[in-house]
């Protein structure tokens, strides 16, 4: 993948320094996801750090699953983060997994034990909880903290064999309880959980608590800069920690970075899971999820999410990017490579009364007004055709300069034609427009005469093909969240409208994945899951303009 020159930030810095004096010969990095959901946006921009960093010096970057918590994992996650990293651009070096490491881990913590700085507790989760004390109140010491090593070194081998129920039992390190650092304060290193694991099957029935196995994985990885983002920044003492008294060879360096956070966005993966499970979304790959499987699937290119991750930055202090900032990126990204076409999203039958009844002409249109390279195509005119029920106003209002009775128009690149008759059904609705053309105003055709001020699009009705149409708004729409209220009460119950209407004959053979910009309407994606042979569906990726403005 051909990549930009990364900007300088202060993680580039450190890797340059280490480098240029000698630390270290290669750079290692990771891009290490626990596989208990899909990746999210905020993953995508530590999937750009860790491998535009290693690509720049010539290092290499390893994807590596947290697998340490099998009640919560499953093959599925696995093969769609392996998905979504290709999508995005990038290939890793190696593939490893934490369950690969296991045998290891558990020595390292046989070996914590014989230093006495590891010892089995029996405390129920409640009052390990009560006894870890608060950010102004240290700690108390558990009750079982003075056990011998052989006590400890005997019942942690009996619970690696199986002989205590989940919960009954923990391995945790001792360091100090009166820490002001929580942390640090005897964490949980090991727990009981008789689960069957993705990779392991039945062999374990103890895990590795994740600040115990993720620095343990770096070094024995050789990983040399282990990047993430700063709410792990309270934990760094406890990953040197383990480092050191595991006595790990390598010596990884934690650097943390502020994490994504935008707009109107949700970037929790436990509330992602949460509108999956309570199916508020159809799925994981849903088009108003923030996930990278659902930005692909709305549409979204790997180009526009790289461009957009480069220009936020990696910064130290937490922030929120306004969402507009990803839509421009997408806009910009899309404009030059999308076919112009036209779709009636909300249909309004117009007649036009002085076309012959039985003629069907061809109209030559450009694809791209802004690149004739991209050619013209084909559309088909006769004398019914769809226009937008928004391009009719019974009662128009001032400067509304499109259709209404007496007024003319252009339609994109055909005819000016005139409204001269609305009918109503039998509920009072306008369900048909009754219009003349003027033969002589055809676009292409070298007309000079007079001007109008509007111009609709429109589809030819005896050939449209029908379609479904999705239009997104964000998904939430408080980024904060009131007193009193779940985050369930933040979701907005118009983040979908789905609409039946037509689009160009000439569209028919479009695939899943195939994107246009849909004259006046933004840039759509056709769906690759509700797509049938029958039936194109749409997902619209963004409008065609944005407020927001770009700083240079």
């Amino acid at each position: 993948m051909e990549t930009k020159t990364s900007s300088s930030n202060f993680i580039r810095n450190i890797v340059m320094e280490d480098i240029e004096t000698g630390k270290h010969k290669k750079i290692i990095t990771r891009f290490p996801p626990e596989p208990n959901g899909y990746l999210h946006i905020g993953h995508a921009k530590s999937i750009i750090i860790n491998f535009q960093l290693a690509d720049e010096f010539s290092g290499t970057t390893n994807l590596r699953f947290d697998d340490t918590n099998p009640a919560k994992e499953d093959k599925e996650y696995v093969k769609s983060i392996e998905e979504d990293v290709k999508w995005l651009g990038f290939q890793w070096d190696n593939l490893f997994f934490a369950s690969n490491y296991f045998d290891e881990m558990y020595k390292r913590a046989v070996l914590l034990i014989k230093k006495s700085k590891a010892y089995v507790c029996d405390l129920t989760a409640d009052e390990m909880k009560e006894y870890r004390g608060t950010l102004r109140e240290p700690g108390k010491v558990s009750p079982y903290v003075n056990r011998t090593i052989e006590e400890n070194l005997d019942l942690f081998d009996r619970m690696r064999k199986g002989e205590f129920p989940d919960g009954a039992k923990v391995l945790r390190a001792r360091i100090d309880m009166t820490s002001p650092n929580i942390n640090m304060r005897d964490p949980v290193i090991y727990r009981i959980s008789h689960a069957i694991h993705h990779n392991t099957g039945d062999k374990w029935c103890i895990y590795p608590m994740y600040d115990y196995a993720h620095p343990i994985e770096d070094a024995i990885e050789g990983v040399t800069h282990s990047i993430c983002t700063l709410e792990f920044e309270d934990h760094r003492p406890l990953y040197d920690w383990v480092v050191n008294n595991c006595e790990m060879e390598s010596i990884p360096r934690q650097i943390e970075f502020a994490r994504l956070n935008i707009t109107n966005t949700v970037m929790s993966k436990r509330n992602l899971k949460q509108l999956v499970d309570e199916q508020v979304v159809d799925s994981w790959d849903d088009p108003r999820m923030p996930t990278i499987a659902g930005l692909r699937r709305r549409g979204y290119t790997p180009e526009s999410i790289r461009n957009f991750c480069r220009e936020i930055g990696v910064a130290k202090a937490n922030s929120k990017v306004d969402g507009q900032l990803l839509e421009h990126f997408i806009r910009e990204d899309l404009s030059p490579k999308t076919p112009r076409t036209m779709a009636v999203l909300r249909p309004l039958k117009v007649v036009i009364t002085n076309y012959p009844e039985s003629q069907v002409e061809m109209l030559q249109i450009e694809n791209n007004q802004d690149d004739p390279s991209m050619g013209t195509r084909q559309v088909s005119f006769s004398r019914e055709i769809y226009i937008e029920r928004e391009d009719f106003m019974e009662n128009p209002i001032k400067k509304y300069f499109r259709l209404f009775v007496g007024n003319e128009v252009r339609l994109k690149g055909a005819y000016f034609i005139k409204c001269n008759e609305m009918v109503k059904d039998a509920e009072g609705n306008v369900s048909e427009l009754h219009c003349t053309y003027d033969v002589e105003t055809k676009s292409g055709s070298g007309f000079t005469g007079r001007k109008v001020k509007g111009t609709i699009h429109w589809v030819d009705a005896i050939n449209a093909l029908p379609a479904e149409f999705r239009l997104y708004e964000p998904l939430i729409l408080d980024d904060e969240q009131e007193d009193g209220k779940t985050f369930l009460d933040q979701i907005n119950p118009n983040s979908i409208e789905i609409l039946q209407g037509f689009i160009e004959p000439n569209m028919k053979d479009s695939k899943p994945n195939d994107k246009f910009q849909f004259f006046r309407h933004g840039y759509f994606n056709v769906d690759n899951k509700y797509t049938t042979a029958e039936k194109l569906v749409f997902n619209r990726i963004v409008s065609l303009k944005s407020s927001f403005k770009i700083q240079k």
